[in-house]
């Protein structure tokens, strides 16, 4: 098994991960949890784009299907619709590194062609075609463990050995079919899924253990922002939910995650920029 990678080549950017980055989140969507609706013109797209990388985001995460608890699917048409002329522009005006949020073949060739730099699929290209097009993309993609679809996946998730070794079982055997597909280890990232068919207490275990999935020796993709778990555990609306959310960053941080996907990206580079800090200091 190979060390970890300390950068990744994303399309013309090369990604540094001797340190941990933050992904900005842009939703492109009427209905996703938190921010649905807010992003959905090209230009408040643009706008809110640029004051995250400004805020220190080394990539922004695209997305046109919201994957919260009970959303419906989307057809990747509609989908394709909400993503391409924002990554297009993303990268032709900002030259910012995108990540497409897509679980679809069709958005991930479309996006890789438009400039995309990496692509974040939540179902850990099981989706039909979509590990062919991304092996044909070029891109590294983030692998993400979730139990159910968003539709269902909330409704009663259980699980029979403890949840740190189902998500690191389920994600090396993506891994394994990644290979064999042809899609190297060195184009690939996992993702824990918080919040993806997981109650608070599985998710508060699998942070805890998250060092578990350090074995599998890939980068580690964390999101927590804003999620119901900061809600359920502090009895907090999503608009109050920060703080919370900055505890789990450098949680995440301190667990071994080399990319933190955040809404808040200015307070959230500072959580994980301070936490590095004390990490390195300690050497």
């Amino acid at each position: 098994m190979t060390a970890n990678p300390s950068s990744l080549m994303c399309g013309r950017h090369r990604l540094d991960l001797t340190y941990p980055r933050v992904m900005g989140i842009l939703n492109v969507t009427p209905d996703s949890f938190s921010d649905g609706g807010r992003h959905v013109a090209l230009d408040d797209a643009l706008r809110h784009a640029e004051r995250m990388l400004s805020d220190g985001a080394a990539i922004i995460d695209v997305g046109g299907e919201s994957t919260r608890p009970g959303a419906d699917a989307v057809s990747p048409q509609e989908e394709l619709e909400r993503v391409a002329s924002v990554v297009e522009t993303l990268v032709r005006e900002l030259d910012a590194l995108v990540s497409v949020d897509t679980s679809s073949p069709e958005v991930m060739r479309e996006s890789a062609a438009l400039g995309a730099g990496m692509i974040n699929d939540v179902r850990a290209l099981e989706r039909e075609g979509a590990l062919a097009a991304a092996v044909g993309s070029g891109l590294p993609v983030c692998l993400m463990h979730r139990q159910g679809e968003p539709r269902d996946m909330q409704q009663a998730p259980r699980y029979d050995v403890p949840i740190e070794e189902a998500v690191a079982d389920f994600l090396a055997a993506r891994v394994v079919a990644c290979e064999a597909a042809g899609l190297h280890r060195d184009r690939l990232l996992l993702d824990p899924g918080f919040g993806f068919g997981k109650t608070v207490e599985h998710n508060l275990r699998l942070l805890k253990h998250m060092g578990r999935l350090a074995d599998l020796e890939l980068p580690l993709l964390v999101g927590t922002s804003r999620k119901s778990m900061i809600g359920k555990v502090l009895d907090r609306p999503v608009e109050e939910r920060l703080p919370g959310g900055l505890a789990l960053t450098a949680l995440a941080v301190e667990r071994g995650a080399r990319i933190l996907r955040v809404h808040d990206v200015a307070p959230s580079v500072d959580a994980v920029n301070m936490t590095w800090a004390v990490l390195e200091e300690g050497c």
